[in-house]
This record gives C-alpha cells, structure tokens and sequence, in this order.
C-alpha cells in the first residue's frame, strides 16, 4: 500500500429494512473499490435507522464474530479484495436485553481484524424531548486501532466525537475513523468544528462517515460525510444523500504537518 492510502466513507440514508441497507451498503462498496479505494467506511446504525423502542433491535443481535450479518459483511470486503469498517451493528453483551454498539473492520481477506464497542452513548432530556441510547446499548470500556499497511487508524463512533480524551489517548495514529448519525440540528451547529479539531490537535487524518437525510422513522441527520488533513483542511465532503467520499491520506502530509509544528512531540503529560 506504500505510503498513499486512497480512502472512501460511505455516506447513507438507511431505513428500516436490514436486507435493503444491505444491498445499498454493498453496491456503494463496490463503487467504491472499483473508485480505487482501499479502504470503505460505513456510517453508524448502517444496518437500521429505527426508533429507540420499537423492540426490533433484539431481533438481529449477533455474538460478535458470528451471524448472518456479519457474515454478508465478510463477503463484501473479501469480494471486493477491500478493508471494510462497518459502521455500527449491533453485538450481544453479557447484560440481558442490552448490546454493544460495534464497528466492525474487515481485512480484504474478509477476516475480522478490529472492533470497536461505542464508549459514549448519548442522552439527553430537556422536558420538550429526550433520547437516551442506553435504553438498548451498553458501553464500551476499550480502545480501538488497527493497521492498513503502513498505516495506523483509531476508531470512534459519533457520540464519541465530543469527549478529546479519546483520541488523545490514541494520539500518534495516522487517522481517526468515525462512523455516525449524527442529528441535523447539532450537526449544523458543531459536526465540522469538532472534527476539524480531533484532527488539528492530534495532527493526524479525520475520516467521518455520516448518515446523511431524512429517514422512514422521520429522523433528520446531518451527512457531511468528510475527510480532513492534518492541518484541519476538509479536502472533500458529501452534504446529503447516499453516495461516497473520496480522498488520500499521505505519510508525507503528515510527516511535513509533523515536522513543521511538532505539538505532539511538545505536550507535556
């Protein structure tokens, strides 16, 4: 893979049927490779967009590393010989009626090589309205990053995005990948600035890979599916719809940005 990494985030609408989700997460792969890309991100919740207590979620929880899904999700990245990082599905915990909101990353051989369990889930109530993610989903309590070649990338997930201290304990990566939903009235306000700064302060890649419209269950997110440089740069975006971001990462950019402004070899612990 030498020292250019061409990069696509898979920006989607997804309903609630698993199987149509499926097949568009699969042909915007295909596109994808055939694009040139050696690496595909799919968004959060890729697999369903549904309303926290509808009672479908329970129905297509996996063990990790088992299951219909991911195995169509091992086919996907084997068949178009690509590294795959699946969005979010959900993955069985030890907690009765309670998953992990997982990312998946499947090498070009199809073989699950990472996951990453969703550490920050996201709450609120303000009287008028309320979500609260842990109604289905525990949190994760580990790290996450794994290797493409000569290049090292930590995972995070939406929510995850607000609290620094994640990526700064991973710090020294070549990129942060974040697959999310991010809602639209937030997005407006703070989607690109907070991850323009993940990226200028830990001088690394910033690969997000929204959802990105209006959904079957009347959710509206926010898209702008990116990849920013090291330098806080948005070098291209996707606004809405389903369709693909795509961009290279280069270990020159970043040795240069490095070199130039060694603030992480400058911070005091």
């Amino acid at each position: 893979m030498g020292h250019d990494l061409k990069v696509a985030a898979i920006q989607m609408v997804s309903g609630q049927s698993i199987n149509d989700n499926l097949d568009i997460a699969g042909k915007l792969v295909a596109q994808s490779a055939h694009l040139g890309a050696q690496v595909a991100v799919l968004p959060e919740f890729f697999i369903r967009i549904a309303n926290a207590a509808d009672g479908e979620l329970s129905k297509i929880v996996e063990p990790l590393g088992s299951g219909t899904i991911q195995e169509q999700l091992s086919e996907i990245a084997r068949k178009n010989k690509i590294f795959l990082v699946a969005g979010t599905i959900p993955i069985k915990s030890d907690k009765d009626k309670k998953c992990y909101n997982t990312a998946l990353v499947y090498n070009s051989n199809g073989e699950l090589v990472c996951h990453y369990h969703k550490i920050h889930l996201f709450k609120f109530d303000n009287g008028e309205h309320k979500f609260d993610e842990g109604v289905n989903f525990i949190h994760g309590d580990k790290f996450s990053s794994f290797t493409i070649g000569n290049f090292k990338f930590g995972l995070a997930i939406c929510y995850d995005l607000r609290f620094p201290e994640l990526f700064r304990h991973l710090a020294g990566v070549d990129g942060f990948i974040l697959p999310a939903a991010f809602l639209h009235h937030t997005g407006v306000a703070h989607w690109e600035i907070l991850l323009r700064a993940r990226a200028i302060e830990n001088q690394c890649y910033v690969l997000a890979s929204g959802q990105g419209g209006v959904h079957d269950n009347g959710r509206h997110t926010y898209g702008h599916s990116m990849l920013i440089n090291p330098w806080g740069e948005v070098e291209s975006v996707l606004e809405s719809g389903a369709g693909i971001v795509m961009g290279t990462i280069k270990k020159s950019v970043l040795d240069k940005i490095r070199q130039e402004l060694p603030a992480l070899n400058n911070r005091r612990i």
